[in-house]
């Protein structure tokens, strides 16, 4: 192994030989620990140190760093005590996760690293947002994503240095190589001759290093990073390393072949770097035992305070607590609900469509917002599909109103990774059925990442969704229940101009992820009037839009203009029609004083009948409020099949189709 001393002075080569040391002295007691039953699981990254040390070191403390479960290296060269890492693998409440997440898949803002979740992918587009908050911002920073071999095969890797590239982001792309994915060597795996080959084709430079050299590895990506700072622009580094431990401990190494642990083990990155040393002089073999004499007695103590923690106290409340964060109350935003302004009056203001009163909320948001950054296909000089950003870029340019690729992971993960920064990020989803393709972001990354350690997603992402436009299967999908089930997302579905408006501007206003569901048929269907003024509707408060005694009807989004027309045509009944405007969280208040309105319910919406929300609306109700019921509760939804393509098929799929059915079916109790 070649090491290059160059410049470096005697006490960095030093610090480097300790930085490098502290992360194999801790692996190494960790695998005994592991075997003595005090930690439950351990990927090793043993032989692979001098990846995460030397980049980790070659960045400033201040620039966020993505790493994998195999980088302990990056937490120990960014100080993070090693008794609170341990109390971490333990799943003790003193850590970083409080208990809620294992090994390293936890962050810590005070030291700018975010860890990974289990799907490898999508911290990489995380980075991106850090460094399009840097090129906004003008600093003069980088962001590092790391990524294993396997984790290039994964569409995210794609999404993300596609993005970086097109928008030019000062990010570096680091690949360890150690061979395997799991047990899958890379020949199964890939077919180019190397990785950084892959960089080419998304027009960004790369370079190779070899993963076990420190020095190689320091004196490359600091050059690397001057690089990105200087040409703005994304680099690729692939580092080639060997994993000499599984991939976790039970997984074990009888499917690598005994011939290339002992060649790894000759490119051992300590033992050749202590070597170098000696013979530079830098470091005698007393010096060397003395080092680690001193770092074994320092993992002794730090061990010590781990062990000692105080037993985990389950407390229901703050688990609940913790899944979003807290909103901070601006007194200056006037606040509407249930259609009643706070001087006590109907609103005022002018007739707008609900596209139009959408348009406003967002334009009126990022004038109060300089750091609100919107992002979607086609949204700047096209407006969007739906033409709701149209002459955005002439106000705000765009750097804030930003085409993207067609990837939708990958620009929900830009979103999340500019909260990291304190920037706010709003992502059009051209159709809500889009959402699938970035269904994991949003699912365990923006859901999850407040519970898991604190940090706030400050995201909101724009839905067009439903039927009634003859669009199919692919652009008329109701989705909103996927949704709905996952604690740590806020879900929002207005249905007239003034909610959608200030429904919008709470949702931004909120630091954490909210889906704004827009009904494309209302779009251009439903006015109302609007207050020019910047105001919000408060974000889990049904609204109370008709009173009646005898049925009481509970819908959302078209549902509540459906259940506004029958009543309307039918006098006869005294229908009371509740909008529940949000659906995570529900206004269990609400709904309850709408059972005890009329004892009857019809709970009615236009997604599909099993596992639509309806069913755990009934649920409730039949567990909390069973005792103001006259008849049995009714669902009214959509047909269980894909919405079709053709108009009258498309009518007889919808739930408006059996409404009066079910109403007549509930007074006949």
């Amino acid at each position: 192994m070649n090491f290059e001393r160059k410049d470096y002075t005697a006490q960095q080569l030093k610090d480097f030989y300790e930085r490098l040391l502290w992360p194999r002295m801790i692996e190494e007691k960790m695998l005994v620990l592991l075997r003595q039953g005090k930690i439950s699981k351990w990927f090793s990254g043993i032989g692979q140190e001098a990846i995460a040390v030397g980049a980790t070191m070659a960045l400033d403390a201040d620039e966020w760093i993505m790493p994998l479960h195999r980088n302990l290296g990056v937490f120990t060269t960014r100080d993070m005590p090693l008794h609170k890492l341990f109390k971490q693998w333990q799943g003790n409440q003193d850590g970083y996760s409080k208990g809620r997440e294992r090994s390293f898949h936890f962050g810590s803002k005070e030291h700018h690293v975010c860890g990974m979740i289990s799907h490898l992918g999508p911290q990489l587009a995380l980075a991106d947002g850090v460094a399009l908050a840097h090129k906004l911002s003008n600093e003069k920073k980088v962001a590092l994503a790391f990524s294993g071999e396997g984790g290039t095969s994964e569409g995210d890797f794609h999404e993300a240095l596609n993005v970086a590239a097109v928008w030019d982001l000062p990010v570096i792309f680091l690949i360890e190589n150690n061979g395997y994915g799991l047990s899958t060597p890379t020949s199964e795996q890939y077919r180019c001759v190397s990785l950084v080959d892959k960089a080419k084709g998304y027009g960004m430079d790369g370079v190779t290093v070899d993963g076990n050299n420190i020095l190689a590895i320091y004196d490359t990506l600091k050059g690397v990073r001057e690089y990105c700072i200087k040409h703005q622009k994304p680099y690729l580094v692939e580092a080639i390393t060997f994993r000499m431990r599984g991939h976790e401990e039970a997984s074990g190494t009888k499917y690598v072949p005994q011939h290339l642990f002992d060649l790894w083990k000759q490119k051992d990155p300590i033992s050749n770097y202590e070597t170098f040393l000696q013979q530079q002089s830098v470091l005698t073999a007393d010096d060397i035992t003395h080092i680690k004499t001193r770092l074994k007695e320092k993992l002794d103590a730090e061990l010590e305070l781990g062990f000692n923690a105080a037993p985990l106290v389950v407390d229901t409340h703050a688990e609940l607590q913790d899944i979003y964060a807290p909103k901070i109350t601006d007194a200056n935003v006037a606040v509407i609900n249930n259609d009643r302004s706070f001087s006590g009056q109907p609103p005022q203001g002018p007739e707008l469509r609900m596209l139009d009163a959408i348009k406003q909320g967002l334009q009126q948001s990022l004038q109060k917002h300089p750091n609100l950054v919107v992002m979607g296909q086609d949204i700047a000089e096209y407006g969007g599909a739906f033409k709701i950003t149209v002459g955005f870029v002439q106000e705000f340019g765009k750097e804030r109103i930003r085409n993207t690729p067609i990837c939708e992971s990958a620009i929900v993960g830009t979103a999340l990774g500019l909260s990291l920064k304190g920037y706010k990020g709003l992502m059009e989803m051209q159709f809500a059925d889009f959402a699938t393709v970035g269904f994991n972001q949003i699912i365990n990354n923006l859901a999850k990442i407040h519970y898991r350690w604190g940090q706030a997603a400050d995201v909101v992402i724009r839905m067009p969704t439903g039927g009634g436009v003859g669009a199919g299967p692919f652009h008329s999908q109701s989705n909103e229940a996927w949704f709905v089930h996952t604690p740590g997302l806020k879900v929002v579905y207005p249905s007239t101009p003034l909610d959608a408006k200030g429904l919008l501007i709470a949702a931004i206003n909120d630091p954490n992820p909210v889906l704004f569901f827009e009904h494309k048929a209302l779009y251009r269907s439903v006015s109302g009037a609007v207050p020019q003024e910047y105001y919000e509707i408060e974000i889990g408060k049904a609204r109370h839009v008709r009173e009646g005694d005898e049925v009481s009807i509970i819908t959302y989004g078209s549902g509540v203009h459906w259940a506004e027309d029958y009543a309307a045509a039918h006098p006869e009944i005294g229908i009371d029609i509740l909008d529940l405007r949000t659906l995570l969280p529900l206004d269990y208040d609400a709904i309850a004083a709408a059972v005890k309105r009329t004892g009857r319910v019809i709970v009615l919406h236009e997604d599909s009948l099993t596992g639509g929300i309806g069913g755990e609306i009934v649920a409730w109700i039949a567990e909390n409020c069973f005792t103001y019921l006259d008849a049995p509760v009714l669902r009214c939804a959509s047909l269980d099949t894909p919405i079709p393509f053709n108009i009258e098929l498309e009518k007889n799929f919808m739930a408006q189709s059996r409404l009066d059915e079910t109403v007549n079916k509930i007074m006949s109790y």
